[in-house]
């Protein structure tokens, strides 16, 4: 029988390194967005956008270092697990609201590419920091054509709503 203590143990190391680094707010709200990730998918992209760009703007106590956000929403990612889904989206989502939470001038692309299995599609969703991706093992640009980028700015909302784009 599999022991429940080892990974509660690692749960709550995690939880208090985070907060040794003073990244608990953090760390708590990326999970929020975690949990909603399945709701939050559901909703239109430029109303998404508008949702993860809620509160933005205001004085900031955690971490400039999209290095250090990273690591602290990619900690609670990993330690939230079963509660939130693994992907790309989750994932996605969760970092480009630490990000942009903080300050720093983060996009999330969605894209799609060809497959040999399945419909022949799939789609992925990645970081772009001072425009290259951002944490993956692998140029997303290469296989996936970006079919849709956050923040969406006003002039680019203006012609998806007349159409124009």
């Amino acid at each position: 029988m599999r022991s429940w203590r080892r990974p509660l143990a690692r749960r709550l190391a995690v939880a208090r390194a985070v907060h040794r680094r003073g990244h608990a707010a953090l760390f708590a709200r990326s999970f929020c967005v975690a949990l909603a990730a399945p709701l939050l998918l559901r909703v239109s992209l430029p109303r998404l956008a508008t949702l993860l760009e809620w509160g933005v703007s205001g004085p900031r106590s955690e971490p400039r270092d999209p290095d250090l956000v990273a690591a602290t929403v990619l900690d609670m990612l990993q330690t939230a697990r079963p509660l939130v889904r693994a992907g790309c989206l989750t994932r996605g989502l969760t970092l480009y609201y630490g990000l942009r939470r903080v300050g720093i001038d983060a996009t999330l692309s969605f894209g799609m590419g060809r497959v040999s299995s399945g419909d022949g599609f799939e789609g992925h969703c990645w970081i772009v920091l001072d425009g290259e991706p951002y944490l993956e093992p692998r140029d997303p640009r290469l296989e996936y054509v970006t079919m849709y980028s956050l923040p969406i700015f006003r002039d680019q909302a203006c012609e998806r709503a007349n159409g124009s784009a």
